[in-house]
């Protein structure tokens, strides 16, 4: 039985901090729950902490793993079993860091692509404090940094919504070039991909991770640094300032 992701329903759900689950196994330091808020590492974005709390009080999530059976690492001891009901409440400020990082790096990959003559986006690490996107291939010069910030700061203003939605690969490849969203990369017997898009045309990628409902939420980035990591492959860091359009978490059990 698969961990049900409830970060997955739609992007609103993004925004949910408390859930309730059901143990449906337990090993020495880690419980796999039948379905769960907590984010697992995947896709370039870090997992999501937070507590769990059960019928022998409240434990720290330490670390998110997993695909299909998402297993949340409590430490030893838990004493949690198969059967029992608990109750789980993610770190908001570090789910939402990640959340307004990751749609960011969205945006930013877009706009190089079509700045750079179609740069593609080869990695890329979302973390809460600043978060980095590998591009290749491309050298990178102070002037096409400053191009890039100014662009996506612009776009950010427009305050265009964020989307999700189940798309088909044939239809995902007519609207974006397989180059810009890595379809190409994605194997070909996956026919049926979320996607998330940012205003009406403005980006669509396929994507698992956590999102903000609108650009706006993003504030204003700055690149911080770039780094050289050889073969046409430039890293670039970038930061976020706050935004006076920050929302507020979720706080309803669902």
């Amino acid at each position: 039985m698969a961990t049900t992701k409830l970060y997955l329903e739609n992007i609103e759900a993004a925004y949910e901090t408390k859930f309730s689950a059901k143990v449906i196994k337990s090993e020495e330091d880690s419980i796999v729950l039948d379905r769960t808020l907590f984010y697992p590492l995947g896709g370039g974005q870090n997992w999501d902490e937070g507590i769990i709390s059960g019928p022998n009080g409240s434990l720290d999530v330490l670390e998110v793993r997993g695909r299909d059976d998402i297993s949340h690492k409590l430490g030893i001891n838990h004493q949690l079993e198969v059967g029992d009901e608990v109750i789980g409440e993610i770190d908001w400020e570090r789910r939402y860091a990640h959340m307004r990082m990751h749609t960011a790096q969205h945006l930013v990959s877009g706009i190089a692509y079509e700045l750079f003559n179609g740069v593609r986006t080869v990695g890329n690490q979302i973390n809460t404090t600043h978060s980095r996107i590998d591009f290749n291939p491309i050298s990178f010069d102070e002037v096409m940094l400053s191009e890039l910030s100014t662009k996506t700061n612009e776009i950010i203003a427009s305050k265009h919504e964020v989307t999700e939605l189940t798309m088909m690969r044939n239809e995902i490849n007519s609207i974006m070039p397989p180059e810009r969203t890595n379809m190409d990369l994605i194997p070909k017997f996956i026919e049926e991909l979320r996607v998330v898009k940012i205003g009406d045309s403005l980006d669509l990628c396929p994507c698992a991770g956590t999102h903000i409902s609108n650009i706006s939420e993003i504030g204003e980035i700055s690149i911080i640094g770039k780094k050289s990591k050889g073969k046409g492959t430039q890293r670039i860091t970038y930061e976020l300032s706050n935004s006076e359009f920050l929302r507020e978490k979720s706080s309803k059990i669902i």
